[in-house]
């Protein structure tokens, strides 16, 4: 189990030296770098090939590393984009041969330009919105939980506040990342923006004035009004921070049942660190008795693989061991590198249910460890509506000063299910309780979910109770567009 800071720790292997080589002599075969120089080169690189690098590169397949004629830097960067596409996009064989790289500005824009061909069977229009290209600087921060999840952000970093919107003109805070300029300026969930630099007038209508000012911009001032009715007004200014997955971790005592919360918001950062405070916060249900877990992820958009791996194996009951968790799945063309992972139960907690909070943020990983214990247990799904929908999952592959990540492969449980690109419908649906903070139990999913523990049912009133603006939806989807949806898988 491996990956970026886990798979990549051999970076120096005999195949990426030879690659090196095989790079080199095409070079020298073009005639681009002099013989004594290339010949001096050449035995530079083989020694450093040998030596431990960085691992957070993945390895490039020798099938897709042979080089054009070399214009322009960014003409071999655009062009190795898309030949990494054609030989790893789990649709590659639906790029069309008239495909050119130079038709775009940079390696973003060719991931983005390869979407449409993402046709699946009983989709009635292209299933790909996640294949994506980052300059490294802004992954490395980003995988190792440095700064923000928002794609396509500056050196600047941000505010470590997201936002949704409850209802017409009635914008919140969904999260604040503790360690932010947000979190130390005392920002909590649940707080209502009355003003963004002055200007009260916040409503669906300008959702893009909203994300720039609050995801974009190197600094705004915010008036705020709190649960008890008070006003603050705070201006902040941006900054990287590390984050921090884990935001709530409490066990409840409700009558004969002790309930296990855990809040986890990513499953990227510094593996080593997540993987501990896993074993922490499992260890503590454990030894508090712990008879059902809410595992709230509505807005975790995805991460490593191996992180969702582990999170799987401590949710898992122990008649689970040796059963198949999934199958990663390629293409026909790198069949070869497909692979099966089996559940390993992990901790002494046992369960015969697990619930999840989950909404259309919930992505990828999220989705994975959903996905792969629903044949193994009783899961059971708690959001305002159904998950995101991404079965899919990429790797990052250099191309110069970029990585690049076209979709690579699926994803599929025990029982062969997967595709669902709809999303993983949820059980009760219930509003998000944007109102509320973290762990309390008034919060309407969460409620919702102790509510079912403890009684069966899930609602106060009935069902028909909460019904969807699609106007709110909309405005909040765009207010989470700027969020990666990632599942970074094994490499090739």
């Amino acid at each position: 189990n491996f990956l970026l800071n886990d798979w990549c720790r051999n970076l120096c292997s005999r195949r990426f030296a030879f690659i090196k080589l095989h790079f080199l002599i095409t070079l020298i075969m073009t005639g681009i770098i002099p013989k004594l120089l290339s010949i001096f080169v050449m035995a530079l690189v083989f020694l450093s090939a040998c030596k431990k690098e960085r691992p957070d590169v993945a390895a490039v397949p020798l099938s897709i590393v042979s080089p054009p004629v070399i214009a322009t830097s960014s003409t071999l960067v655009k062009d190795t984009a898309i030949k990494v596409s054609r030989d790893l996009y789990l649709w590659n064989t639906q790029i069309p041969a008239t495909f050119k790289a130079g038709d775009y500005a940079d390696p973003s824009e060719i991931m983005k330009a390869i979407r449409p061909f993402s046709i699946e069977p009983g989709f009635g229009s292209p299933v790909d919105k996640w294949s994506f290209a980052m300059k490294k600087t802004e992954w490395d921060q980003m995988s190792e939980g440095i700064g923000s999840l928002v794609s396509g952000k500056d050196e600047a970093g941000d505010f470590g506040m997201f936002v949704f919107f409850r209802a017409e003109g009635d914008l919140r805070v969904r999260l604040v990342e503790p360690n932010s300029p947000a979190g130390l300026a005392g920002i909590k969930r649940g707080w209502r923006i009355t003003q963004i630099n002055g200007n009260s007038d916040i409503n669906t209508a300008n959702s893009s004035t909203v994300v720039n000012s609050i995801y974009y911009s190197p600094s705004t001032s915010f008036k705020f009004t709190r649960p008890d009715g008070s006003s603050m007004s705070i201006s902040l200014n941006a900054a990287h921070y590390a984050e921090k997955p884990v935001l709530v971790d409490t066990v409840y005592t409700k009558g004969s049942e002790r309930i296990g919360y855990l809040v986890f918001n990513s499953f990227l950062g510094k593996t080593d660190e997540i993987k501990a405070e896993f074993q922490r916060v499992f260890s503590k249900f454990a030894s508090q008795q712990v008879t059902n877990v809410v595992v709230d992820l509505r807005y975790n958009g995805g991460g490593y693989v191996t992180l969702a791996e582990k999170l799987t194996n401590y949710l898992a009951p122990a008649s689970a061991s040796g059963g198949v968790m999934m199958k990663q799945i390629y293409n026909s063309q790198n069949s070869n590198n497909n692979v099966t992972t089996y559940i390993a139960k992990t901790g002494n907690l046992q369960l015969q249910k697990v619930y999840f909070i989950v909404s259309k943020s919930t992505a990828s990983s999220s989705e994975l460890v959903i996905n792969a214990l629903k044949p193994y247990m009783d899961v059971r799904l708690v959001g305002p509506s159904a998950t995101h929908g991404k079965p899919v999952g990429f790797f990052p592959v250099s191309a110069g000063d970029w990585y690049v990540f076209p979709v690579s492969f699926k994803t599929i449980n025990k029982n062969g299910e997967g595709n669902y690109y709809n999303g993983l419908p949820v059980n009760a649906s219930v509003p998000d309780g944007l109102d509320k903070d973290w762990g309390d139990v008034n919060e309407s999913c969460l409620a919702a979910a102790i509510k079912n523990i403890t009684t069966g049912g899930y609602f106060r009133g009935t069902p028909e109770t909460y019904s969807p603006n699609p106007q709110i939806i909309n405005s909040n989807e765009v207010l989470d567009k700027p969020f990666i949806k990632v599942t970074i898988g094994k490499d090739l």
